[in-house]
């Protein structure tokens, strides 16, 4: 499977929010119902963009992974990095990583950053294996949704 990559149209709203719900499952041990609807991804499209992975062999184009981009000056963001279950641990997360921090440099950026969940403790050590380090930490905005006491960890990269 050769995925291609191509930038979300408003049109792939639902398809990004169905997506993203169905990867971020492994949440559920402390997050109550799905991270996101097509609402919010439609928002989340107007302040930056969604880079989908999409299958060449499926007639449909069907999305296999998504990226949120954001970028602000020399500065580039990432979030909501997602694979269909069924395509997870097959490297298309870097691969998409990849594309949004060559994007976000073509654009002028010099670093780019993230924020992770600290309850999901497998992420600092995989976002390190793409060069990210620890930066900071924020507050967990929609804590009507935990159930569990959270923080986002920031990590950034030069690149």
């Amino acid at each position: 499977m050769s995925p291609s990559f191509r930038v979300a149209g408003a049109g792939d709203a639902p398809a990004i929010a169905t997506l993203i719900n169905a990867a971020f499952r492994v949440e559920d041990f402390f997050i109550d119902g799905d991270r996101t609807h097509d609402a919010e991804v439609a928002g989340l499209m107007a302040a930056g963009r969604f880079l989908c992975a999409v299958d060449d062999a499926d007639a449909d184009g069907a999305l296999l992974g998504v990226v949120y981009i954001q970028r602000e000056g020399d500065r580039g963001y990432f979030g909501l990095l997602s694979i269909a279950p069924g395509h997870q641990r097959a490297g298309l997360g870097r691969s998409l990583v990849a594309h949004a921090e060559a994007l976000c440099k073509a654009e002028g950026a010099r670093h780019m950053d993230l924020k992770i969940v600290n309850l999901r403790e497998e992420l600092p050590a995989y976002y390190a294996s793409l060069g990210y380090r620890e930066s900071g930490s924020s507050a967990f905005k929609d804590t009507g949704k935990l159930r569990r006491p959270a923080h986002f960890v920031h990590m950034t990269k030069p690149l």
